[in-house]
C-alpha cells in the first residue's frame, strides 16, 4: 500500500505577524513548514511528499527538491486550487492513499497520522477531529445574542486522509471555494470518518498560537538516548557486510543472520533507547526464519516501533572497531544506507572507525566489534 502527502502551503498567513509568512517563521528552531514537512517524512508508512507552495515562494524550495521523496509544486488562488495542484503531482505514479494537511499543523503527531491512515481501510476518507466541548454563543454589538446547541459539533483538524482516486476526481470538480477537503469529499458524495485529533495539533493563525505551540513543544518533548554494542568473530568468505555494503576482504562474518554487527549495533541502540531489550527479544537467533537474514529487516523494525511510540530518530552515532576491512572509504555510502532505513537524512548519520591498536580480539584479526549511541526525538 502506498501513502503520500500533500502539504499545503501557499498561504500567506500575514494575520499571524512577523512580517514573512507564518510557515517561514521559527517555531523551536526549525520553521513552521520544516516541523510539518518532516512530521510526514519521517514516518516509515509515507513513501512521498508534495509541498505546495505560493508562486512567489519556490524560490525557498531548493533544499527540498535534492530530496528523491519530495515534489515541490506552485498552488492556486484558492486552497481547492492548489490541493488540485498537489493531487496532479501524485497523478503519474498514483499511491493508494493520499494525506492532505495544512502546512500551519506543524505539531501533528505520528499517531495521528497513524490513524488517518488506519480509518481508511474502512471508509473512502478520514479526518481528525475533536468534539466541541465549550458552549456556544451567538452574538452581534459584543453583546450575546443567543445559543447554539453544540450537539454533533466537531473541529475540523489535518490531515485528511483519502483513497486516491476518488479524492483526485472529486478535486476536479470541486467548487473554488470549498472550506476543505472533506468538503469536497461530501460533494463528491464520498463518506468521511472522523477520527480521534489532538489538542496540540493546533492550526497555527494568530500571532498568540506560536507561544501555545512552543508550550507544547517545551510540555511534550521526550529525548531518549540508548546504547548498542555488538561483536561477530570471522569466518571463512571472501566479503563482509558492514551497514548493508559489501565489503571485500579475506574473511566474511559469522552469525545467525547476515552478521552485519554495524546494523545489528544502531538496532540495539534504538530498543535501548524504547527500553525494549535488543535484537534478541525481537528476532530469536534460534528461529530458523531468521537465519540469514538481511539486517535492514531489524533496523526497520525498530526505526518503525520508535515512529509508533511517538518519537523520531535524531541522530545516530555509530564507531566500528576493527583492524581491517578499511572502513573510511566506505563510510559515506554506509551512512546513507543507515539513513534510507531508518527514514531520516544521512546528515544525521556519523559511521567511523577505530582500531584497538593490536589488542584484544578486534586487535588480533578475529572478528570487529561496534558500538552506537542513538537519540530519539518525541515527534
Amino acid at each position: 500500500m502506498k501513502v503520500a502527502a500533500v502539504i499545503v502551503a501557499a498561504g500567506r498567513g500575514t494575520r499571524a505577524g512577523g512580517g514573512v509568512p507564518k510557515q517561514w517563521r521559527d517555531l523551536g528552531g526549525l520553521t513552521v513548514a520544516a516541523r510539518s514537512i518532516a512530521a510526514f517524512r519521517n514516518h516509515p508508512r509515507v513513501g512521498r511528499v508534495v509541498l505546495v507552495l505560493h508562486p512567489d515562494d519556490m524560490g525557498l524550495a531548493a533544499g527540498w527538491l535534492g530530496h528523491a521523496d519530495m515534489a515541490v509544486v506552485a498552488g492556486g488562488a484558492t486552497r481547492a486550487q492548489s490541493v488540485g495542484a498537489g493531487l496532479a503531482a501524485l497523478a503519474e505514479d498514483t499511491p493508494d492513499r493520499v494525506l492532505i494537511h495544512d502546512v500551519a499543523r506543524p505539531l501533528v503527531s505520528a499517531m495521528l497520522i497513524d490513524r488517518v491512515i488506519d480509518a481508511l481501510d474502512t471508509a473512502p476518507g478520514a479526518a481528525p477531529a475533536l468534539a466541541v466541548t465549550d458552549a456556544l454563543w451567538t452574538g452581534d454589538a459584543g453583546r450575546v445574542t443567543g445559543t447554539q446547541d453544540r450537539e454533533g459539533l466537531w473541529r475540523a483538524q489535518t490531515p485528511q486522509g483519502f483513497h486516491f482516486a476518488p479524492i483526485l476526481a472529486a478535486h476536479r470538480t470541486a467548487p473554488a471555494d470549498a472550506a476543505d477537503d472533506v468538503a469536497v469529499a461530501r460533494a463528491a458524495g464520498l463518506d468521511v470518518s472522523i477520527v480521534e485529533g489532538e489538542e496540540r495539533n493546533l492550526k497555527i493563525t494568530a500571532a498568540t498560537d506560536f507561544a501555545r505551540a512552543e508550550s507544547y513543544l517545551g510540555d511534550a518533548m521526550d529525548i531518549r538516548c540508548g546504547n548498542g554494542f555488538d561483536v561477530h568473530a570471522f569466518t571463512e568468505g571472501d566479503a563482509v557486510i558492514l551497514c548493508g555494503v559489501s565489503i571485500p576482504h579475506t574473511h566474511a562474518l559469522l552469525g545467525h543472520s547476515d552478521a552485519d554487527v554495524g546494523m545489528h549495533t544502531v538496532t540495539d541502540a534504538i530498543y535501548g533507547a524504547l527500553a525494549e531489550g535488543d535484537i534478541g527479544r525481537h528476532f530469536p537467533p534460534f528461529d530458523p526464519q531468521w537465519k540469514g537474514a538481511a539486517s535492514d529487516i531489524f533496523l526497520r523494525h525498530a526505526a518503525e516501533l520508535a515512529v509508533s511510540r511517538g518519537f523520531v530518530v535524531s541522530n545516530v552515532d555509530l564507531t566500528l572497531i576493527c583492524e581491517a576491512p578499511k572502513i573510511g572509504p566506505h563510510a559515506i555510502a554506509m551512512a546513507q544506507t543507515l539513513a534510507q532505513i531508518i527514514g531520516i537524512d544521512a546528515d544525521r548519520v556519523s559511521v567511523k572507525a577505530t582500531t584497538s591498536e593490536g589488542l584484544g580480539f578486534p586487535g588480533r584479526k578475529e572478528g570487529i566489534a561496534a558500538m552506537a549511541t542513538v537519540t530519539l526525538v518525541s515527534a
